[in-house]
């Protein structure tokens, strides 16, 4: 009998007996294994002197074993020569339906779990997805515990090579280019914050993690035994404020630990998404169904939609009578665009308050009758605060939001991730839903299941956006279309799309006040189907919006949430076609890097029956007047197949509804 059928059959065995018996004798087991549903993916754990993990897929390995380690109060080694109590077997067949539907309304949740209990207080959790595994750690001390180090290893089975967002140190926006490296060339100076992408031969696999509360974010470095090992920043002992500055706060001590924490807990999930094609990425929600559950009772308050964004272009709008800038009479301007075009929010970003002040507001500006002026025209207003400023503010700033009727704020420069960071988001969270309050975290770290748990939390950025082109060349096509398959698995990006100022390389030039895109005009407008944020901005201004009015109502009629997502093509790096279905109205985003790219889509996944396609292409001057489009319509069918041209650095873009 081959060896893996072997495992795999008594997996099912083992499951069926948990009819009867939850637990199963430790001895019985050399090797303990779990298998995802649908038997593709086995996680085998040896327990010895130390404890290791191996995944295969399809009967090859795809990681060799891999230690486990989690070192507390001076350093004793939970792993180290343990004893196994108990193998405790679940297998879970579920769906959920999330506050907000980033990618579907409905998830399917699928796997099969083992939880090993050791004999000194101590259990590993192991789950297998269909398409990946997680791991965490469960303690029962009594009392708090220091953690002093947490040893994760990720030893590939073949040579291959990872998208690395490359960091200078563990104080970062996290704002980076994915840097492709071989996986021998990955070396232990080489700091990765997460998500990143390993690709083999035959999969790729995207680490990352979920279910971070009171602990530090996981990084990663090369390591001369193993392709890469976890790293953790140390808690901050001491910090110092920057001079001049209400924002940066580097850190200037560390203790010897990465965290104090409760002896009682579940620890984060560490992730392995696996997938065949690159287009599974895409769809992989493992990030979500990994995070705790909501802690919010009434959710009904929590709105998604699009907002009107003033920093990007320097609030410079045009053909008015009045002096634009942070004033009234702007916001006011910013308002009226946004209700004239269903755009639900604006943002009032740096500048609306005197720095260092949130109980004050700037001169010029009445935030009170901007409030009430926008409710009278179904707008509503977010605030930009410096993370720091409201930390020292919390109670007072969150109460005058409250107050003033705002919907919610922007908060921003956290720069870390460490433990007491890390706290920060989610205290932020829990008083931002007590008041009923959005939060969108900038200058943060990636996604790790904050915003199932509290889905006030909307978006984040911890993304290389679009106002990287305010001054650099680094937001590249070629950045675009990796961005998907990477940052975007571990949830929503506030990339902030929709340039209307547009070029192709050769023409592109850095001007901060007046930036434009290293892209056509069709690769913008299909960013707002193809990258996911609840809360979806408009970069440019709202004079640049009006004179292109073509282009400005097809974006304001894509939603920013969906009930369903279908990949069509993709590539990592080089290009995606996504279809996206909300209520009975489908939208397509086609995007490609610097290369001109032809498709033939298949449009089988509509129902039968006839569809106004409203599309829009790059004109065929595009490659070198990269605001060139071409706007048509035209019926189509089920059993259509349609041809879509790309240009250089372009994008493709449609609804389709039904008659």
């Amino acid at each position: 009998m081959n060896i893996n059928n072997f495992f795999l059959n008594r997996a099912t065995f083992l499951f069926i007996c948990m009819l009867t018996s939850n637990t199963a004798s430790a001895n019985e087991y050399n090797n303990i294994a779990v298998i995802s549903p649908d038997g593709a993916i086995k996680v085998d754990v040896v327990v010895g002197k130390n404890v290791t993990y191996k995944v295969t897929l399809d009967d090859q390995i795809l990681l060799e074993p891999s230690r486990l380690s989690l070192q507390i109060n001076n350093n004793k080694d939970l792993l180290h020569s343990p004893k196994v109590l108990d193998v405790h077997y679940k297998s879970v067949n579920n769906t959920l339906k999330p506050v907000i539907a980033v990618k579907s309304s409905i998830i399917e949740e699928k796997f099969n779990e083992i939880i090993i209990d050791f004999d000194n207080d101590f259990s590993v959790a192991f789950r297998a997805y269909n398409n990946g595994v997680a791991y965490r750690y469960i303690t029962s001390f009594a009392n708090e515990i220091t953690v002093n180090s947490e040893l994760v290893e990720y030893q590939f089975n073949e040579s291959g090579s990872a998208y690395l967002p490359i960091e200078e140190g563990f104080y970062s926006h996290n704002e980076r280019t994915y840097i492709y490296k071989n996986l021998d060339k990955v070396m232990p100076k080489d700091l990765a914050s997460l998500p990143a992408l390993v690709t083999t031969s035959s999969v790729k696999v995207l680490i990352t993690e979920s279910s971070l509360e009171d602990y530090p974010g996981l990084w990663l470095t090369g390591d001369e035994e193993s392709s890469f090992k976890g790293a953790f920043a140390k808690f901050p002992l001491d910090t110092e404020m920057e001079t001049n500055s209400d924002r940066n706060e580097p850190i200037t001590k560390r203790a010897n630990y990465i965290a104090k924490t409760q002896g009682t807990r579940s620890f984060p999930w560490r992730i392995l998404g696996i997938a065949k094609n690159d287009g599974d990425l895409i769809t992989n929600q493992l990030s979500y169904l990994l995070a705790a559950p909501k802690r919010i009772e009434d959710t009904s308050w929590v709105k998604t939609g699009k907002v009107a964004w003033d920093w990007y272009n320097a609030n410079n709008i045009y053909g008015v009578d009045f002096k634009s800038g942070i004033n009234t009479e702007t916001y006011k301007y910013y308002i009226d665009f946004a209700a004239e075009n269903g755009i639900e929010y604006v943002i009032l970003d740096e500048g609306w308050y005197p720095l260092g002040d949130l109980l004050a507001t700037a001169e010029n500006m009445d935030i009170e009758e901007l409030v009430a002026y926008g409710k009278k025209k179904d707008v509503e207003l977010i605030l930009w605060v410096v993370w720091k400023t409201l930390d020292l503010q919390l109670e007072q700033a969150m109460n005058r939001f409250e107050k003033l009727g705002v919907a919610g704020i922007k908060v921003d420069f956290m720069q870390r991730d460490d433990q007491g960071m890390v706290n920060y988001y989610w205290k932020v969270a829990k008083e931002a839903a007590k008041r009923k309050l959005l939060v969108n975290f900038h200058g943060s770290y990636k996604p790790s299941g904050l915003r199932r748990t509290y889905p006030n939390v909307i978006s984040r950025e911890g993304v290389k956006g679009l106002e990287w082109n305010k001054w650099s060349k680094e937001s590249t096509p070629e950045h675009n279309v990796t961005l998907p398959f990477i940052r975007m698995v571990a949830g929503p990006m506030d990339y902030t799309p929709g340039a209307m100022m547009n070029a192709q390389k050769k023409n592109f030039h850095v001007s901060f006040d007046r930036p434009m895109s290293m892209t056509t005009r069709v690769h913008q407008m299909a960013m707002f189907t193809v990258f996911e944020s609840p809360l979806q901005m408009l970069a440019d201004t709202p004079s640049n919006y009006m004179k292109e009015q073509e282009c400005t109502t097809f974006i304001a009629r894509v939603p920013s949430v969906w009930d369903e997502t279908v990949v069509l093509k993709a590539s990592v790096g080089d290009f995606i076609v996504l279809a996206r279905r909300k209520a009975n109205k489908w939208f397509i985003g086609a995007m490609t890097d610097e290369h001109s790219r032809e498709f033939s889509l298949d449009l089988s996944f509509l129902k039968h029956g006839k569809y106004k396609l409203d599309s829009f292409a790059d004109g065929i001057n595009a490659d070198k007047w990269a605001s060139d489009y071409k706007h048509t319509t035209r019926d189509v069918q089920s059993k259509d197949k349609i041809i879509i041209k790309l240009a250089p650095a372009g994008g493709w873009t449609a609804s389709l509804t039904a008659y």
